[in-house]
């Protein structure tokens, strides 16, 4: 074996480890059977077993001695912990998405984009006792999928934007069929035009949603913040109370990332929705 072929085997075991690191990770809580990582890697049993085992000598995951179940170890968090001080939305988010939870009684979401995809770093339910679980702290899907993930696609530019359409086609066409291209230019049109986005339940039949983008100091997109609920409770109406609300706390968010030290912006400030940018 040569050394570039060597070199390629490295960074493929690489790679899968990673994903396998990466999908613990969205189930983290309720933990993983190693059947389950088996099947949604694609990845045959020994391989899959190999890499976990070298993943838990490093502290990466762990299993239970009690379920067997995989879970994220103890090094996973010090990375976390770490990865906090660059990517500080997380943590300057907290208050935001408690007011935005105790204001809707409902579900909201803390999302971030990433290589074409949006990720949920943050699930906060609200006291009404009926849920959606459309969407969980982990979870990814490509952007457009879902309201904080459409409000993110729709804060890129015209550029941006289709660079991704193009980038994530062929997972819609085989995991999202009812989101073709098409249909998200349509939506980004929509969400530009109205300063949120809207989801009528078209993940999850039943399941609604809005999200707004949040703007990052350099202006470009770094999050979205989402509330989720059943439809009887995301009607025009309610959306038309909701929506300013969720636009608010996106922009207190987005100044206090520029500018860790504020807490809140002016009231004049707090009533201006997040700006979409509509061209490249």
């Amino acid at each position: 074996m040569t050394d570039l072929e060597t070199k390629a085997d490295g960074a493929q075991a690489l790679d899968r480890a990673l994903g396998i690191l990466r999908l613990v990770g969205s189930r983290s809580k309720e933990g993983l059977r190693l059947a389950d990582i088996v099947g949604q890697s694609g990845l045959a049993k020994p391989t899959a077993h190999r890499m976990l085992k070298a993943l838990e000598r490093n502290g990466f995951v762990e299993q239970s001695a009690e379920d067997r179940l995989y879970h994220l170890g103890p090094e996973a968090f010090v990375l976390g912990v770490l990865a906090t001080e660059r990517f500080g939305i997380h943590r300057l988010a907290s208050g935001a998405l408690q007011r935005l939870s105790a204001a809707s009684q409902d579900t909201v979401f803390l999302s971030v984009p990433r290589d074409g995809h949006a990720v949920c770093l943050e699930r906060l339910e609200g006291a009404f006792p009926i849920r959606t679980h459309v969407l969980q702290a982990g979870d990814r899907h490509p952007l457009g999928v879902g309201a904080g993930s459409l409000a993110m696609l729709a804060a890129m530019s015209d550029d941006e934007v289709e660079r991704i359409l193009d980038s994530i086609a062929p997972e819609l066409a085989t995991a999202y069929p009812t989101y073709s291209p098409a249909f998200l230019r349509d939506a980004v049109a929509q969400t530009r035009a109205s300063g949120f986005a809207f989801n009528p339940g078209r993940l999850l039949t039943g399941s609604w949603a809005i999200g707004v983008a949040v703007i990052g100091p350099e202006g470009d997109c770094v999050g979205a913040l989402s509330i989720s609920a059943i439809e009887s409770r995301l009607g025009e109406a309610r959306r038309a109370e909701l929506a300013p609300i969720v636009q608010h706390e996106a922009q207190k968010l987005s100044l206090r990332l520029a500018r860790p030290e504020i807490a809140s912006p002016a009231p004049e400030q707090a009533r201006s929705p997040v700006r979409l940018r509509k061209t490249s």
